[in-house]
Formats: structure tokens, C-alpha cells, sequence
């Protein structure tokens, strides 16, 4: 048996189930994909990966701006499809869109749900420091990531994983999950089991300010928020008036007195040149950065601009000083 599928994503996570959904010999009759958006220092419009992989394949796509109008759900309600699969797909469904598949709509969502419901799931148990993390299949409903529970599968959050490492790993994990489970779903073989709605915790949308980094805070919370910004929006600072990505960093123990954000020189036998003061620890910085520069690892960094050791990083909005020797 394989059943007909629409399915629905946009980001690069989610091409491999899409890739997965192919390879496993399913009708998939179309692809639903975010609009293209500006992008790149020209602002041209640029599609997502899901739809430009849709559109090597062969696969129909469709880009509507909302289904919540009975003339967007039309063409998705002619495909007559068994399922929907949905993986990042960015948008909640309405009960419209959800009733059009005679098997509803099944979700891949990259946290144990009910923790961690909502936008940005892997980032927030970056930031929270989780050690374990999973997947969960769930049946849609119209709320928020609130639907009950098909399957679900725990996996160990990495020491060094950023947001678009574990990402990547929890779609994958979340492909060989759906895939034989899709066929004996639509044959109504699986039960459900509904989630502890009382336990659920909620993330939130990210805004570029997100990515701040604020001295003052530990580096233990700093080196988190560092992994968690990555790859995009990328944690960042300001120094000489330009703004600082910080790409990659360690928490190193403190060996300075000086005032968070104050850049030092480490021990030669430290994992960096470049230390950091911050509010409780510091940070051993690996990669960084320059506005207008490519990224580079601290060596380099240093290399070219000698001055930096001694300078008091600074919020964006504000002009770093030079710190006292």
C-alpha cells in the first residue's frame, strides 16, 4: 500500500522527509511550501529548499499565503489526499485545511511534547540546557502543537550541538519514525494517546534582538545562547562601532576581575586566545565574525587586529570604549 500524501514544509530540515516520503514509494501529490521571500544583500526573491527540491522531482507546488479562505483550501481539497505531512512548515492549519485529508494531518515536531510546544523548539532546549531532547508525531489539531501523540522517540542533546545541528538530526530521526507508520495510519492501525496538556511549556517566535549577547549574564547562559543562534540569527555584539558575530565559544573558568565584556589574552595552554568576561565565568571564544568580514577563527582574529585584546565589547546599540589597562 502507499497512501497519497500532500505534504508540508519549507525549511532545509525538511526536505529529507520529503526525500524520505519519495523514497519509500509514496504518491506524494503536492508540495506546500512557504511563499518565496527577499533574501541575500539584493533582497530577490528566493524560494524555500522544500519547493526547490519539489521542483527537480516534479512535484506540484503550492504557495498560498493563507488557508483559512475557502478559495486557498480549493486546490488542496482537489488532491483528494489520504494524508498530510507537515514538517516545519510554518503556518498552524485551520480545521478546514486539516478535514480536507480523509487521515487528517500527522506532525513532526522536534521536542517530547508537551514541553517545548510551538515555534522554536529546538532552540529553547538549547537555551534551557536540556540534556534530552526527541520527537513526537502527533495527529493535528487546530491548537498549538496540542494534538494527541501517535509516536514519539527521546534523543540526548549534544554538548556541542547548535539549533541547525539537532535540528537536522531530530527530522531525520523524525523520518524514520513516520515513514512505516504512514500506511497502517491511514488503514486506522494505530491508537493515539493524548498528551498531559497541563504539563505543556510554550517558545516563542525569535526577533534579531534575540541574538544580543549581555555580558552580565553567565557564560554558561552565553555559550548556550551562542549554539542556539546558530546557524541564523547568529548571537552578536558590537566592537569598534561594527557589529561582532560570536560563531563559537567554550565556557573557560575566570581568571579576570575585569568588568563583563572585557576581551583578554588566555593562557597559552587555554582552548583560545581570547577570553571574554561575563557575569559569572568566561567565555574561550573559537570563532568569530567582523561586520562586513568573513568568519574566522580567534587566531586569525587576532592576527589582524591587535587592538582588540583590551576592549570592552558593547551592546549593539551603544559604541564600544576601549577599556582601561
Amino acid at each position: 500500500m502507499t497512501s497519497r500524501v500532500v505534504f508540508m514544509g519549507t525549511p532545509e530540515a525538511s526536505v529529507q522527509v520529503l526525500q524520505g516520503l519519495l523514497n519509500a514509494g509514496h504518491h506524494v501529490l503536492a508540495a506546500y511550501t512557504q511563499p518565496d521571500k527577499p533574501a541575500g544583500r539584493g533582497r530577490h526573491l528566493e524560494a524555500s529548499p522544500v519547493k526547490q527540491f519539489a521542483e527537480k522531482h516534479g512535484i506540484p507546488v503550492h504557495q498560498p499565503v493563507t488557508l483559512r479562505k475557502a478559495e486557498a483550501v480549493q486546490p488542496l481539497r482537489d488532491l483528494k489526499p489520504d494524508i498530510l505531512v507537515v514538517a516545519a512548515y510554518g503556518k498552524i492549519l485551520p480545521r478546514q485545511a486539516l478535514e480536507v485529508a480523509s487521515r487528517g494531518g500527522l506532525n513532526i515536531h522536534p521536542s517530547l511534547l508537551p514541553r517545548h510546544r510551538g515555534p522554536t523548539p529546538v532552540r529553547t532546549t538549547i537555551l534551557e540546557g536540556d540534556t534530552v531532547t526527541g520527537v513526537t508525531l502527533i495527529l493535528m489539531d487546530e491548537g498549538m502543537d496540542s494534538g494527541p501523540i501517535v509516536a514519539q522517540q527521546e534523543e540526548a542533546v549534544r554538548l556541542d550541538d547548535t539549533t541547525g545541528t539537532l535540528t537536522g538530526r531530530l527530522f531525520a530521526i523524525g523520518t524514520r519514525m513516520l515513514l512505516p507508520i504512514i500506511d497502517p495510519w491511514v488503514a486506522g492501525d494505530i491508537a493515539l494517546r493524548m498528551q498531559q496538556h497541563a504539563e505543556a511549556t510554550f517558545t516563542k517566535m525569535i526577533q534579531r534582538e534575540d541574538a544580543a549577547l549581555d555580558f552580565t549574564k553567565s557564560a554558561v547562559m552565553l555559550e548556550r545562547q551562542i549554539r542556539a543562534s546558530q546557524p541564523a540569527p547568529s548571537a552578536y555584539t558590537a566592537w569598534d562601532g561594527k557589529n561582532l558575530k560570536l560563531l563559537e565559544a567554550a565556557v573557560y573558568p575566570n581568571t579576570s576581575s575585569g568588568a563583563p565584556g572585557r576581551v583578554i589574552a588566555l593562557p597559552a595552554d587555554a582552548p583560545s586566545p581570547i577570553g571574554i568576561v561575563t557575569g559569572d565565568g568566561m567565555l574561550a571564544v573559537h570563532r568569530l565574525q567582523l561586520e562586513g568580514k568573513r568568519a574566522t577563527t580567534a587566531e586569525e582574529f587576532m592576527r589582524g587586529y591587535r587592538n582588540f585584546v583590551g576592549s570592552k565589547l558593547m551592546p549593539q546599540d551603544c559604541t564600544p570604549t576601549v577599556a582601561p589597562s
